[in-house]
């Protein structure tokens, strides 16, 4: 037993001699970080907020980190803008996990994207190991930037789920397939999410109280979604657009808040944002999910800020979004009807910002 412990030591250790060529810590200069990201005196960064991603350009032909993570997560892991695989972390201590290798010598792009929520782990990126001689090189932020306030719909929940009927697991969330990462690809924009499943504007789903202890008004001017309540600071970066997308969790059956509380706090988080962003555009957006009580809601909400400037109103198109072709698990809608839902606020996002849309026009010869 002793041999076989000692053999795989000395496998590890080889493995990890392989990859310390040369190593960066994870807050150097020359890795971009986009999203809510703490960067730790011991040259680490972490981070907890779904959607959050690092990038950087390398040389050398590999490249992995050195990542430890409170519970599980997922990321997406794309090279040269393509993407490769998720990757599965779990851990509290430090490990290696290998991200690329016997790639050619020029350079080459590495993004690594949290597509899983903070409520099951928050992740520690510690150093990034390449090969000796190999650089890092900061990649530019996009001309653009969209930040997104939202619940499950916002963070993925259960796109990869194969039916409704599924019971949601974490490796079905992506919020890769959801309509806000979708609409930053289609608008070659940066992009943040702040959104956590099951909350309201005031309400959670499933509560009985009728304000939730926790809810989206009290958690998105934090640094973290579940590890810690540190405040954010929101000069950090400075979106373009800032879309609102909450209330769906706000009246689900049970004990609900009264349109009032709704607003008031809505009311509130458009304030708080404007205070730190200035006058941007703010895109409300009526969840394609909406109940009675929640379009009341955003009536009242529409004429009590009418006379606000940049503040817009979405509107979804009914039916389109299916159980049979466009569910995930839970009853959540799959890339499919992700996609839908970009589809309908593209429009509008064009319009509000100017933002040219791609035009694929078929010609038939």
């Amino acid at each position: 037993m002793k041999k076989i412990l000692s053999l795989m030591v000395f496998v590890c250790a080889c493995t990890l001699s392989a990859w310390a060529d040369q190593s960066f810590f994870a807050n150097d200069s020359q890795v971009s970080y986009t999203g809510r990201v703490e960067k730790l005196s011991d040259g680490s960064v972490r981070y907890d907020w779904i959607g959050t991603y690092f990038q950087t350009d390398f040389t050398g032909g590999k490249i992995a980190i050195k990542v430890s993570e409170t519970g599980e997560s997922y990321h997406n892991l794309f090279i040269d803008d393509v993407w490769v695989k998720k990757i599965h972390i779990q851990g509290k201590h430090p490990q290696v996990i290998v991200l690329a290798e016997k790639l050619s010598k020029k350079v080459h792009r590495l993004r690594l994207q949290k597509c899983t929520e903070g409520q099951y782990g928050c992740t520690t990126i510690h150093q990034f190991l390449v090969a000796d001689k190999a650089q890092l090189r900061a990649v530019p932020a996009k001309t653009r930037m969209i930040e997104v306030y939202g619940d499950s719909y916002t963070c993925g929940y259960g796109t990869e789920g194969k039916k409704a009927s599924e019971p949601f697991r974490i490796d079905t969330e992506n919020c890769n397939k959801a309509y806000g990462c979708i609409i930053a690809r289609y608008f070659d924009a940066d992009y943040a999410l702040i959104a956590h499943s099951g909350q309201g504007m005031v309400h959670d789903w499933g509560d009985k109280m009728q304000i939730s202890v926790e809810n989206m008004s009290t958690r998105f001017v934090q640094l973290f979604d579940a590890a810690q309540k540190t405040a954010y600071d929101f000069k950090v970066y400075h979106p373009d657009l800032v879309m609102i997308n909450l209330g769906t969790n706000d009246y689900n059956p049970g004990m609900v808040p009264d349109i009032y509380q709704y607003v008031a706090s809505y009311k509130k988080m458009i304030q708080t944002i404007r205070k730190h962003y200035g006058n941007i555009p703010i895109l409300c957006v009526t969840p394609h999910s909406a109940n009675g009580y929640l379009m009341a809601s955003l009536q009242q909400l529409s004429k009590e800020v009418a006379g606000w400037s940049n503040v817009y109103f979405s509107q979804p198109m009914p039916n389109i979004v299916t159980e049979a072709r466009d569910m995930g698990s839970d009853w959540h809608p799959n890339y499919q009807g992700q996609a839908k839902i970009a589809m309908t606020l593209i429009p509008q996002i064009s319009a509000i910002m100017g933002w040219d849309l791609p035009i694929y026009e078929y010609k038939k010869y």
